[in-house]
C-alpha cells in the first residue's frame, strides 16, 4: 500500500506527490533532532526560534508520551534501518517496548490506548500488559473524551487477530457510536455529559472527526465476523460531512457544532490535518471499504504550499514548510487575545446554531503563524503515506 497510495497520488496530480515526497523527508530528517538525549522520549514540541540573521533554530520542551506511541505507529512502516535512524537505534518494535515498560506511571487514558495500538501493530510480546492499563485506566460508564475512546476502539481493533478482546471491542465500539447526538453525522467532544462546561457541550474539533471514523473503519475491518456495516456507515457519513464543510482552500475546520453537523470556526488551520491526520483517516477508511476521498486528501495536501490565509497579505508570507530545519510550522492562526473568535463562537452557536459574528473575521483575519513543530505530526504522516493495509 506504500506504493499504491503515492503512486495514486502520482497519477492524480504529479506536483503533489513532489509535495508528499518532500514532506515524507523532511519528517525523517526532522524527528532524530525531536528524541531527547539517551533516545528514550520525545519532546512535546520544537519551538522556533529566530536568529539575528533571520534564520530559524529549533528549541527543544518538554516530553510527550502520546506523541512518542503515535511517532512509532508511523516510523513502523519504514524499513528497518530508517526505523532505527528516527528512533533513536530502535526499531519501532524496540522503541515500543520503553513506552510499555513505562506503562505503571501512565494515568492517562489516551497515552496508554496508544502505546496498545503500537504494541498490536509492532506485534510486541506484552501487549496484553499494555491493554492490562488500558483496562485499568478505562472505568467503566464514565464518559471520555472522544478522541481517546478512539484511540482504545483502534488498539482493541489492532488487537483482535492476537488477543481475546471482544467483550472490550463492542463495548468501546458502542460507546463511540452512541457519543453521537441525534441524527448528527458528527462526534461531540466527550463521550458523555460531565467533562464540559454547558456552554461549549456542543463544539468538537476537528479531532473528533477524524479519531472515530478511523476507529470505526478499522473496527469493520477487523477481526473475521464478515465486518461492521454500522460502524462503516457512521464512520462514511462523518468522512462526508467533513469534507462537504472542507473549505475552498483545502481547509480542514478546527470547530463544529456537534448537534447539528455544521461549522463553528474555521481557525486555526493546521498543518497536521492538511497533512497528515485527515489522509490517514481517509485513507483507512477507504481501506476498509468506504468511499474514495482521495479529491479531498489532495485538496488538503495542497493547502501546504499554496495557504489563501497568507497569499491575501504578502508582508504576512512565509513557507510553512522548512526542509533544512527538518519542521513544519504548526497552524495559521488569528492571533486574537485569548481566543476571543472561537470563545465568542461557542457561545453564540450555542443559543443559535449557525450564527457566523462574520465581523470578527474582519477584525481578527487569519494571518498569524505558529512556529512549532510536534513529532506526532509526522508520526501521522508516515502513517497516512506509508501505510495501509496489505
Amino acid at each position: 500500500m506504500t506504493i499504491t497510495r503515492l503512486a495514486a497520488l502520482g497519477h492524480e496530480d504529479p506536483p503533489l506527490l513532489a509535495l508528499a515526497q518532500r514532506l515524507l523527508a523532511v519528517a525523517e530528517s526532522g524527528l532524530p533532532s525531536m528524541l531527547l538525549p539517551g533516545g528514550e522520549a520525545f519532546a512535546f514540541t520544537m519551538a522556533g526560534r529566530r536568529a539575528p540573521d533571520g534564520s530559524w533554530t529549533l528549541e527543544r520542551r518538554g516530553t510527550s508520551t502520546r506523541y512518542a506511541a503515535i511517532t512509532a505507529l508511523g516510523v513502523r512502516f519504514l524499513p528497518e534501518d530508517r526505523q532505527r535512524a528516527a528512533l533513536g537505534g530502535r526499531t519501532a518494535e524496540e522503541f515500543t517496548g520503553l513506552l510499555i515498560e513505562s506503562l505503571p506511571a501512565v494515568t492517562n487514558l489516551g497515552d496508554a490506548a496508544l502505546i496498545a495500538w503500537a504494541a498490536a501493530d509492532t506485534e510486541h510480546p506484552k501487549l496484553s500488559d499494555a491493554l492490562a492499563q488500558v483496562d485499568a485506566l478505562d472505568e467503566a460508564n464514565r464518559p471520555q473524551y472522544t478522541v481517546e475512546a478512539a484511540w482504545v476502539l483502534s488498539a482493541l481493533a489492532a488487537a483482535r487477530d492476537t488477543v481475546d478482546v471482544e467483550g472490550r471491542f463492542t463495548a468501546a465500539r458502542d460507546r463511540l457510536l452512541r457519543a453521537r447526538i441525534g441524527d448528527s453525522p458528527l462526534f461531540p467532544h466527550a463521550t458523555g455529559p460531565g467533562l464540559l462546561p454547558g456552554y461549549r457541550a456542543h463544539v468538537s474539533c476537528f479531532a473528533d472527526q477524524t479519531y472515530p471514523l478511523q476507529a470505526l473503519a478499522r473496527a469493520h475491518a477487523s477481526g473475521d465476523g464478515g465486518g461492521d456495516p454500522e460502524a462503516l456507515a457512521a464512520a462514511e457519513a462523518c468522512a462526508a460531512r467533513i469534507c462537504e464543510l472542507q473549505g475552498d482552500g483545502g481547509q480542514w475546520w478546527w470547530h463544529y457544532d456537534a448537534r447539528t453537523g455544521g461549522a463553528v470556526e474555521g481557525y486555526p488551520v493546521y498543518s497536521v490535518h492538511q497533512h497528515a491526520m485527515a489522509p490517514t483517516a481517509l485513507f483507512d477508511l477507504t481501506d476498509a471499504g468506504g468511499s474514495d476521498f482521495g479529491a479531498a486528501i489532495r485538496k488538503g495536501l495542497g493547502w501546504m504550499t499554496d495557504v489563501p490565509e497568507l497569499a491575501a497579505r504578502p508582508e504576512k508570507q512565509e513557507p510553512l514548510i522548512l526542509d533544512e530545519l527538518g519542521a513544519t510550522w504548526r497552524k495559521v492562526y488569528r492571533g486574537d487575545p485569548k481566543k476571543a473568535v472561537r470563545a465568542a463562537r461557542g457561545v453564540t452557536t450555542r443559543a443559535v446554531p449557525g450564527l457566523r459574528l462574520k465581523w470578527l473575521d474582519r477584525v481578527y483575519p487569519p494571518v498569524a503563524v505558529d512556529r512549532e513543530c510536534r513529532p506526532y505530526e509526522f508520526g501521522w504522516m508516515l502513517h497516512a503515506w506509508q501505510g495501509g493495509r496489505i
